[in-house]
């Protein structure tokens, strides 16, 4: 009988020293820096315009056009994501150190693409797809809380070749 395969190693660091200097070689880690931000700015940008269409019923147009530039950004960055995460890792999506990340984010990207799709199908009425829109951004919200989660404990790993976290940020 077959012996089952191993479970994997559990990493006590985020990335090992040769995945650490492919992180920092790769272009994509500097498209992930530009990205990540705008991603952000357009994602508040985009909720307060949709909850000020849900509270006032005013902007529907504008709020809907937000929502599509946020999905046209999500894609831009979850692309380049994997693209980084090939680079780095060898694999497009789900590698052990970004696996968690990686299936919220597959969550987040259904939930904007099923807001394309009833907009584009007219499947829901405007108060239906807002409310998806908020469904979608809570989501991603949880997703950019994992990633930053991820970056502050890369600036922890001692062997990140970072310099450590001053003790105020630390605790915070």
């Amino acid at each position: 009988m077959p012996k089952p395969p191993a479970a994997p190693a559990s990493r006590t660091q985020l990335y090992t020293a040769a995945e650490r200097t492919r992180r920092d070689a790769s272009p994509w880690t500097v498209v992930q820096g530009i990205l990540a931000p705008l991603q952000f700015l357009v994602f508040a940008v985009s909720l307060f315009l949709v909850v000020r269409c849900l509270v006032t019923g005013h902007g529907y147009e504008a709020a809907t056009h937000s929502v599509i530039v946020k999905t046209l950004v999500l894609y831009t960055i979850m692309v380049t994501g994997a693209i980084w995460e090939k680079d780095v890792f060898g694999r497009y999506l789900f590698a052990p150190a970004f696996f968690w990340e990686d299936a919220v984010s597959m969550v987040v990207i259904a939930l904007h693409s099923a807001y394309v799709a009833a907009l584009l199908t007219g499947a829901l009425g405007p108060t239906a797809l807002l409310l998806l829109a908020l469904a979608a951004y809570a989501t991603y919200v949880v997703n950019a809380a994992q990633f930053v989660w991820k970056l502050r404990q890369a600036r922890r790993d001692p062997a990140s070749g970072a310099s450590r976290a001053p003790r105020s940020e630390v605790a915070a």
